[in-house]
C-alpha cells in the first residue's frame, strides 16, 4: 500500500512539474474594434479579418494563445493602460502620441485616408470644406486628421459627428444624414463594396499599423515582432495580403 501510495505521490509531483514548467501555453487577451473590414468585422458571429488572423499566426508561431475581444476603438489603448487588455490587434495607426502610452511592434501595413461620399452625390474632396457635416469614428487617426487640418482652420465650418463604429459612420452616410466621412483607404473601398457609398478622394497621410501593447512590455513584444519576421519571410503575409485586399 504505501510503494503504491508513494507511486501516486511522484505522478502528481510529476504532473505538477509538467504544468508549472510552461507546457501550458500562456493566453493573451487581444482587443479589437471588428466594424473595420477587412482587418476586423463580424462574420457569421465570429470575429475575422486581417488583423485576427494575423495575430493568430503569430501566436501559433511563438507558442502563445489569444482570446479576441470585440470593444469601441476608443477604449482599446485604455485597455492596454489597465491591464485588461494584453494585445491591441485593431488597424492601429502608429501615432508619436500613442507611442507615449503604449508600445507598438514593427510595422505591417501603410495606409492613407480617403473621403466617402453618398453613390448619387457629385462631391469631391472639396466636400470637406464649408458648411458640410462629417462622420468619423471616436479616437481615430481620421478624426484627428479632420480636426487638426479642417476645424482648427476653420475650412470646415458644418458639424464633426462622432462615432463609436464606422459600422454608424456608413449607415449615416447612407440615409444622407452626414454629407461625408473620412477613413483609413483600404476599409473606405470594403465599405463602398457594400453600401450605396463611393470614394472620391485620397488624402496622403504615410500612416503604418502596427500592433501594440503595454507600455513596458518587451518580452511580449519581442514575440510578436518575432513571429511577425517569420510571417514575412514564410510568405503568409503574402497570402494574407492577397486574400484580404486582391
Amino acid at each position: 500500500m504505501k510503494f503504491k501510495q508513494s507511486l501516486v505521490f511522484i505522478f502528481v509531483v510529476a504532473a505538477v512539474l509538467v504544468l508549472s514548467s510552461g507546457v501550458m501555453a500562456q493566453t493573451y487577451v487581444v482587443g479589437t474594434n471588428a466594424s473595420f473590414p477587412p482587418f476586423e468585422y463580424v462574420e457569421d458571429g465570429e470575429i475575422v479579418g486581417f488583423d485576427i488572423e494575423l495575430i493568430k499566426e503569430i501566436a501559433e508561431l511563438q507558442g502563445f494563445e489569444v482570446e479576441v475581444r470585440d470593444i469601441s476603438f476608443d477604449s482599446l489603448i485604455p485597455g492596454l493602460a489597465s491591464g485588461s487588455l494584453d494585445i491591441v490587434a485593431a488597424g492601429m495607426t502608429i501615432t508619436a502620441a500613442r507611442e507615449e502610452v503604449v508600445d507598438f511592434s514593427d510595422p505591417y501595413y501603410s495606409a492613407n485616408q480617403s473621403v466617402l461620399v453618398h453613390e448619387e452625390s457629385d462631391a469631391n474632396l472639396t466636400v470637406l470644406f464649408g458648411n458640410q457635416d462629417v462622420g468619423v469614428q471616436t479616437g481615430t487617426t481620421g478624426d484627428t486628421w479632420v480636426r487638426d487640418n479642417l476645424l482648427e482652420d476653420e475650412v470646415l465650418t458644418g458639424e464633426l459627428r462622432n462615432y463609436d463604429s464606422y459600422v454608424f459612420v456608413i449607415r449615416d452616410l447612407a440615409n444622407q444624414n452626414i454629407d461625408a466621412a473620412v477613413l483609413d483607404k483600404p476599409v473606405a473601398e470594403t465599405y463602398s463594396q457594400n453600401n450605396p457609398v463611393k470614394v472620391v478622394a485620397e488624402i496622403i497621410t504615410g500612416e503604418e499599423y502596427g500592433i501594440a501593447v503595454g507600455e513596458g512590455n518587451e518580452e511580449l513584444l519581442a514575440e510578436i515582432n518575432a513571429g511577425l519576421e517569420k510571417i514575412k519571410n514564410n510568405g503568409t503575409m503574402e497570402e494574407l495580403i492577397q486574400k484580404y485586399f486582391e
